[in-house]
């Protein structure tokens, strides 16, 4: 059965400022459970230094996220709930995660996305998605689960792993487990994305139409012509690349989301009880 009580958080780090103003900054680090800590460093793609973390977790249970979340102190409670509903109800699960999309477009899960606002709704049950959002992903090292190492840049692995969960018999989920993903929002997703886009488009020609959070993929790519459409307007024509910044001060912004306070003290690195391996960053994964 799976537990919080031992856990891996694996962060692809660029910025450590952004990493330890956020992540490292996060009240639910501040546990007597034992946590590793893995700051993926230096690779090519998110899929080869998530890779390389699967290989060094000491522990099954494995959270894969942005450096710039923000987990509140009742994150791995609501977690932990999560990974007792579903042991009850489906305990071959393939992967978890705080946002995700159904094969419909509807969103499920629960987080704040800085620009976007609040996604999902807090206490429903972890809900059937066909992809999950990267931002915050988790699976069982057990499961066998790998990210793609061919998938290039920094986008779109978690969709391809959830195709791989789901070609495998699992089920994905979103879970209400509240965090803040501090982001800057660009509204004009870069070139490596629409590579990525092409390479599940090629890869996962069976599966389509795959309804990312950023896109529809379908066979003759229309919401992406659509939508490069829309960025050419929006950059040539009204001059906004941006739709949201990052907040100086994230614990302030969960407090005025209604978090409760959570006293947050000035040191905000992982204390005894904690492993941190000083392993790995990458181009921009936030």
């Amino acid at each position: 059965m799976a537990s919080v009580k031992n856990i891996t958080f694996a962060v692809a780090v660029n910025n450590r400022g952004l990493f330890e103003d956020n992540f490292l900054a996060s009240p639910c680090l501040r546990w007597p459970g034992d946590c590793q800590i893995l700051a993926q460093e230096g690779f090519a793609s998110a899929s080869i230094a998530y890779n390389d973390a699967i290989d060094k977790s000491l522990n099954d249970l494995i959270v894969f996220c942005h450096q710039d979340v923000y987990f509140p102190e009742t994150w791995l409670s609501q977690l932990q709930s999560a990974l007792d509903f579903l042991e009850a109800r489906d305990p071959a699960w393939g992967v978890l995660g705080c946002g995700g999309v159904t094969r419909d477009g509807q969103v499920r899960g629960h987080l704040y996305s800085t620009g976007l606002g609040v996604l999902g709704k807090a206490s429903d049950p972890p809900a059937p998605v066909q992809t999950l959002d990267e931002t915050v992903m988790i699976l069982r090292k057990s499961s066998g689960l790998r990210f793609e190492d061919t998938l290039p840049h920094f986008h779109l692995y978690g969709t391809d792993i959830c195709l791989r969960a789901a070609k495998r018999g699992m089920n994905n989920y979103a879970i209400s487990a509240f965090c803040i993903h501090n982001s800057q929002q660009g509204l004009i997703l870069p070139e490596e994305f629409y590579e990525c886009c092409k390479h599940i488009r090629r890869v996962w020609k069976d599966s389509l139409p795959i309804q990312t959070n950023c896109i529809r993929i379908t066979r003759f790519n229309v919401p992406i012509y659509l939508r490069r459409m829309r960025e050419f307007y929006l950059r040539y024509v009204r001059g906004k690349e941006f739709g949201g910044t990052r907040v100086q001060n994230v614990h302030r912004l969960f407090q005025e989301l209604g978090g409760m306070p959570d006293s947050p003290d000035s040191e905000t690195r992982p204390k005894t009880g904690r492993r941190q391996a000083n392993e790995a960053s990458t181009t921009d994964p936030s």
